[in-house]
């Protein structure tokens, strides 16, 4: 895998998907919340659960803090293992509310995602989905469905592996991480949800560079 094949295949998915403008979020702190919330589940449900904590003003740090846990769970229900994330909100909650929301997303980029992923429930993907979409920091957010794309273009690796791969031989650049992040979710959506393999675009892109760099 070279520089020019990643780069290539984000122009591939950019023509073919046009522009996401992902994560769709009004501050930094619901994407905070988002990033939570989608844990093992569909993003028309982390929707629903934003919106019901938007009804009941719930989407400022010091507000969720302080939410009864019991109504938290009821609002988050929709996202499926509901008790444990609303418990997890509450807490991350707290986290921003007593050290500030802006403190702690001024951090450089390897003490921010440290400090996240030494919060109870936040893992590699979601720590780096708040560096990236809440505090605008570089770093490129491997999910399932980049290992996934990845292992049929014959690249195989852990989160780490992967995120020093997309990391090394791209620029160091906070909107493309986003774009090529949020390009490779929906073209999963379309193709690999849909095992529509015979039409892949980036199995056929992979194929004619590695044709021409032989």
């Amino acid at each position: 895998m070279t520089f020019k094949t990643l780069k290539q295949i984000y122009i591939t998915l950019l023509n073919e998907l046009g522009p996401q403008d992902w994560w769709p979020a009004e501050t930094p702190f619901e994407v905070v919340v988002g990033a939570i919330l989608t844990q093992q589940t569909k993003w028309t449900n982390v929707e629903q659960a934003i919106s019901n904590l938007k009804i009941h003003g719930l989407m400022e740090p010091e507000c969720l803090a302080e939410a009864d846990p019991g109504s938290v769970e009821d609002f988050v229900r929709c996202c499926g293992f509901y008790r444990q994330k609303a418990s997890r909100l509450v807490n991350i909650a707290k986290y921003f509310a007593d050290n500030g929301l802006e403190n702690v997303f001024s951090m450089p980029v390897g003490d921010l995602r440290s400090e996240m992923l030494s919060l109870n429930g936040v893992g590699n993907e979601t720590a780096d989905s708040i560096v990236l979409y809440a505090a605008n920091k570089p770093k490129f957010v491997i999910d399932a469905y980049t290992t996934r794309i990845m292992r049929c273009l014959g690249i195989e690796g852990d989160y780490i592996h992967l995120q020093e791969l997309f990391e090394g031989e791209l620029e160091e650049d906070v909107e493309l991480y986003k774009e090529y992040h949020a390009l490779i979710v929906e073209y999963a959506k379309r193709y690999c949800g849909k095992k529509r393999c015979d039409g892949c675009l980036l199995l056929t892109t992979a194929t004619e560079l590695d044709g021409q760099n032989g």
